[in-house]
């Protein structure tokens, strides 16, 4: 009898650790909730409630809630104007950020507050441009701002992305950011962590894969406050004294820190509000690309800690390359997540592939899947998440 006891404590203790192992790779199911969202979830109380139902029956357990984009406050704030938080709050009746995160937590669904930080849209206008004028803006070699509104005939040899963005290099620029993401976490203590976006330079088509290589394309940094401090620090014009490799290597390392020193302060800020807030960040996808082309540094903000996650905007129909990113990108997560976007945008009329690719990823053991983006997500592709 004695022996019998011992041998099923032996193998309850090993099915609790197969279960431990299970649960520990778990994967977590995310969507991103726009603000643009043709469903109007932040305008009516019925729009909110079908989101909790959706995310429910698509068995997803975190949203990802835009509430500040285009340099715009779709959140009660005091900092920022309140045009659209005050239209939401028409249209609902009450704030319905409040309302996501009370019905959401009834089925244990979390809800992050998603932040675009460095991107400012087309929106010319920002509270921030309106504060410090255009000189809070990065700029190119040519010393123009991202965008598309001061092209000339040298862009018909690349692509850039039509939106504004501000420099990172800016002292003001990241403490505008941070007050902004303090005064969230004050106002809605509720939400589960941050979840930030376009942190990083603008991206080019074609890149190149460092500063050095300026006269064949299109790299930025360029800010009046980013070249004045870095020629008070390293004692080097960035526009007309690198000749040597280092000296390259030098201005396009300050630009990977000025991006980074802004993810470790707004990690450090709200990880001393509480400790349980989690930290995530979605990242270019390829780590060599982000990094030399968009000075977006994900892996070392997952190794210092500075993240809890992020989350791979794998967004394409070759399933092959989509395999070949996840591979790469997991092999850098160490002690720390990494979760994969899937493009339901592109898939949501092919929910055949759809279905293929999410057991594709699912099968290599990511963190997480996140979908991008709730519009997209129809029934064709929710039973995909069910098998």
């Amino acid at each position: 009898m004695k022996k019998i006891s011992i041998l099923i404590l032996v193998l309850a203790f090993l099915f609790a650790g197969k279960v431990r192992a299970q649960d520990d790779h778990a994967v977590k199911r995310g969507i991103w909730v726009t603000v643009f969202s043709a469903k109007k979830v932040l305008y009516s109380r019925e729009a909110v409630l079908e989101l909790v139902s959706t995310c429910k029956e698509g068995g997803i357990d975190e949203i990802y809630l835009q509430i500040y984009q285009g340099g715009k406050a779709f959140y009660d704030s005091g900092l920022l104007d309140q045009i659209k938080y005050n239209d939401m709050v028409k249209g609902t009746g009450c704030d319905p950020i409040d309302l996501i995160i009370s019905e959401a937590g009834k089925f244990n669904i979390k809800v992050f507050a998603w932040v675009n930080l460095l991107s400012i849209g087309q929106n010319d206008s920002a509270d921030i441009i309106k504060k410090f004028g255009n000189s809070i803006l990065t700029r190119d070699q040519y010393l123009r701002p991202s965008g598309r509104k001061n092209s000339n005939e040298s862009d018909k040899y690349y692509l850039r992305e039509d939106q504004l963005f501000l420099e990172p290099g800016d002292a003001r620029v990241a403490r505008f950011n941070i007050a902004i993401i303090e005064e969230i976490f004050k106002r809605y203590p509720s939400f589960s962590g941050v979840h930030l976006d376009y942190v990083r330079y603008p991206m080019t088509v074609p890149f190149i894969p460092s500063s050095k290589f300026h006269k064949f394309g299109l790299v930025y940094g360029y800010g009046e406050k980013n070249i004045t401090h870095f020629k008070d620090v390293e004692k080097l014009d960035p526009r007309s004294g690198l000749i040597k490799d280092k000296d390259f290597l030098k201005w396009d390392n300050w630009k990977r820190q000025q991006i980074s020193i802004l993810v470790k302060r707004i990690s450090k800020r709200l990880k001393e509000r509480n400790p349980d807030l989690l930290i995530s960040c979605a990242v270019i996808p390829s780590a060599e690309r982000a990094y030399s082309s968009m000075f977006q540094d994900w892996p070392l903000w997952l190794e210092d800690g500075f993240l809890d996650y992020v989350v791979l905007m794998n967004y394409t129909f070759d399933e092959q390359l989509t395999s070949e990113i996840i591979k790469a990108g997991l092999g850098l997560r160490g002690a720390k997540r990494v979760y994969v976007g899937i493009g339901a945008f592109l898939l949501k009329d092919s929910p055949g592939i759809f279905s293929e690719q999410y057991k594709m990823v699912k099968s290599l053991k990511p963190d997480g899947i996140v979908i991008f983006s709730y519009d997209d997500l129809t029934p064709g592709l929710i039973a995909s998440l069910k098998e």
